[in-house]
Formats: C-alpha cells, structure tokens, sequence
C-alpha cells in the first residue's frame, strides 16, 4: 500500500511538473510573438521616417550615423537590402558610390604604398576628389569603414587592418596579412613616425631577430615598405602607408 501510495504521489508531481513546463512554454511564445509585433512597428516607423528624411541621411555625416544604429538595433541593413521599400530609398546609393571611388584611390596609389592606405589618407583624397562642397566634407572615418567592410565581396583583396587607438588601413591587394605583419604594423602606428627597426621589434615585441628579419622581409618583398640603408645605426623600415607627406604627394 506504501508503495502505491509512493508511487502516485511521484506521477502527480510529474504531472505537475509537466503542467508548470507547458505554462511556460506558452509564456515564452507569447512574449516572442509581442516582441515581434513591436519590432514590425518599429521597422515600419523606420521605413516612414528614412522616407521623410532621405536627404538629411545621404547628407549629413552624424544623422546618417544615428540612422544606421537604429537600423543595427532591429537587425536591419539598408546598405545590403536590394528589394522591397529600403531598394528605392537609394540610402545605399551613397555606400556604393563611396565603394567605387575608394577602390579607384586605391588602385592609382598601389604603386606608392604597396597596397596599404591609412584611412585618414584615404578619406583627404576622397574630399579632393569629390570636390568640396559640404555634403562631400562630411565624409567621416565612420563612413569609410561602412563602405570599405562591403568590398569584403571581392574576397581577401580588399580588408580592414586595425593598428590601435582608433587607426586603420585598408588593404588593397590579394592576401592576409599575418599575425606578425600585423603586429609590425601596429607598432609602427605606435612610434608616430612611420618607420621601425629590427632592434625595436626585438625590444617592444620579445621576438629574436629572425622572426622581426622575416617579417620584414616578406613586406618589403611585397611592396608594403621600404628600406632605408642610409642609416648609420642600423636599417630602418618606413612605411608609407603612414608616411604624412604621401597624403598630400600627387
């Protein structure tokens, strides 16, 4: 009796459990379908306000900023939408554009840097390029990235490069950039003077004089920088990708 009693006693707590679990499954639906309902509203109010302000976004630097971390906090992306309402606002028009002429300087610079751009550079030749009317003056840093991060369609060939407080370039030419290139080129960034030296390296990175001698090699080899033998304390290493004279060089 003990035992039956035992044993109905387990089954109404299964039950139970298996109530409370149902309970809160239909909890859960129906708070994704109301979280749903409101991210509709909200997309639809962001489709009427981009419609009403499709100007002041193509134009101004900050308003277009604010308009994209609206999108981003509903999960939208106007510059990768090609159907539907967002394709007629020609808000990706402007990204697009701004892609085209950033693979033209890119291209017309290669010779130069090797493949390698600082943004800062990128964007005062941009300004000279477009003119200098405001709307193109206010081509921020922010603007570069957005259309810059869309040529990762064409594979490895074009590329962000992080080198610390705030600073990047973009890479232009097939092939990644290892771990050791990249550290290279960070630390350079770093000095604030465009070039580096084996012994540098050896000091700020711990590494042994092979590894800072093959990494620097490799880059040289592939046009990213130059070699100055005139140096009489050792060779130095300049970068012209950082070089400030190379923005203003025709």
């Amino acid at each position: 009796m003990r035992r039956r009693a035992g044993m109905g006693a387990v089954h109404k707590q299964k039950l139970e459990q298996e109530k409370y679990k149902n309970k809160g499954s239909e909890l859960q639906e129906s708070q994704l379908e109301q979280m749903s309902k409101q991210l509709e509203v909200f997309r639809n109010n962001l489709e009427e306000f981009a419609g009403k302000h499709r100007n002041e976004i193509k134009k101004n630097s900050t308003f277009r900023r604010q308009f994209q971390e609206m999108c981003a906090s509903i999960g939208v992306d106007p510059l990768a939408s090609g159907k539907g309402f967002w394709s007629v606002l020609g808000i990706g028009d402007f990204y697009f554009e701004l892609s085209v002429q950033i693979v033209e300087v890119c291209l017309a610079t290669n010779f130069k840097n090797g493949g390698l751009i600082s943004l800062d550079e990128l964007r005062q030749r941009l300004i000279k390029a477009r003119g200098r009317s405001k709307q193109h003056q206010e081509i921020t840093i922010e603007d570069l990235l957005s259309a810059a991060r869309k040529l990762r369609i064409f594979g490895n060939g074009f590329s962000i490069v992080p080198i610390g407080k705030g600073q990047y370039l973009v890479q232009s030419v097939p092939g990644e950039l290892s771990m050791d290139h990249t550290a290279v080129l960070q630390q350079t960034a770093s000095l604030g003077n465009a070039n580096i030296s084996i012994s540098i390296l050896e000091t700020q990175l711990n590494w042994d004089q092979e590894r800072a001698k093959k990494a620097l090699e490799h880059m040289i080899k592939e046009g990213l920088c130059w070699i100055d033998k005139q140096n009489t304390e050792e060779l130095l290493y300049w970068f012209p990708s950082m070089f400030s004279e190379c923005v203003s060089a025709r």
